[in-house]
């Protein structure tokens, strides 16, 4: 199913979500943005039965019925909530990890902005959404850790290509110009995949290593992606890179479990007098990894030493809360985190 597709089938879904009411399929189709773009109505009716359709074969419990109040002889829609919701799940500690990472992936999804557009269209045609219990959990609300990630998502689907600061393992840092191919994750990391304009070939970035906003260069639509690009098999030839040093990190008590079964091997530990805090100590392995890993646990963590690893955090939670704070985006850069340790 292409991505256009599966946007598409999402926003509807959102769509007769957002109220209880029976929608009109002339509501449905002002409201979802993709069905706006249809020549005719011949081709949106034949759209939306396909749609609809799907969304039933994938278990998704679309209902017809009507209101008399306000419908004459035509047809409404809506999701059976009932039907649709799961029922109480009680999940264990490391099953409440996965799905504490399955989240992060979710937040990372750049479909907030059609699915907000949606639900405008439907509140400006005198539909009462029903935003905060219809669709909890299908919009995302916190945005990723990695500050490069929407920039690079939304230049993949511009076709547009981008520059900016990447830091090599050895450390090096250096300008690069790359035209995106891909986004996607591996072992907990994310990747841009794309062509290195200096290099004039294929290349393969983690996005914990760019250290600068990313910037737009250009129009969209420059590039055609390679009919051929296998973006998972080059991905796999990308060994993670293993940094034997070791962290010494401050956890708040009862917290972090996930990060505490990395604990080196024959330690403890360590409590301090207000018994609030624990020191620990693990093996760095990736430093950005790392880095992310931490500031994703906000206050519950404090990153003591390398001091890289302690500067990238830093870095990291500035970035976050320059974003929930609406202010410009600017990644700092690393030096000027470095000199306010």
């Amino acid at each position: 199913m292409s991505s256009r597709r599966t946007e598409r089938l999402l926003n509807l879904v959102i769509c007769l979500l957002a109220t209880r009411k029976w929608l009109t399929k002339e509501q449905i189709r002002l409201a979802v943005p993709q069905y706006a773009d249809c020549d005719s109505t011949e081709a949106f009716d034949r759209m939306f039965e396909r749609d609809k359709e799907d969304l039933r074969d994938l278990g998704v419990p679309v209902v017809t019925g009507s209101d008399a109040r306000w419908f004459d002889d035509e047809t409404g829609y809506r999701i059976d909530r009932d039907t649709y919701a799961l029922p109480p799940i009680e999940l264990d500690a490391e099953e409440l990890a996965v799905v504490g990472l399955a989240s992060r992936v979710w937040q990372q999804a750049s479909l907030a902005g059609p699915a907000a557009q949606a639900l405008t269209k439907l509140t400006a045609l005198g539909v009462e959404t029903d935003d905060q219990d219809g669709v909890a959990g299908l919009e995302p609300r916190i945005r990723t850790a990695e500050p490069a990630f929407e920039p690079l998502y939304a230049a993949v689907r511009d076709r547009q290509p981008v520059s900016f600061t990447y830091r090599k393992p050895n450390g090096e840092a250096a300008l690069r110009e790359v035209e995106p191919w891909a986004v996607l994750s591996r072992s907990g990391r994310w990747y841009v995949v794309g062509r290195d304009r200096q290099r004039e070939a294929a290349r393969v970035f983690r996005l914990s290593r760019i250290e600068s906003n990313v910037r737009r260069l250009g129009r969209a639509g420059q590039y055609v992606v390679p009919d051929d690009l296998d973006a998972h098999q080059m991905l796999g030839t990308v060994g993670p890179p293993e940094d034997d040093r070791i962290a010494v990190i401050r956890v708040r008590t009862g917290r972090a479990v996930g990060l505490r079964r990395r604990i080196l091997d024959g330690e403890k530990p360590v409590a301090d007098e207000t018994g609030e805090w624990d020191t620990l100590r693990v093996r760095v392995g990736d430093a950005g990894g790392l880095a992310q890993e931490l500031a994703g646990y906000g206050p519950d963590v404090v990153a003591l030493e390398p001091p890289d690893v302690r500067a990238d955090v830093i870095r990291r939670l500035q970035a976050a809360l320059a974003l929930q704070s609406g202010l410009p985006t600017r990644v700092p850069d690393r030096e000027r985190v470095e000199e306010t340790q």
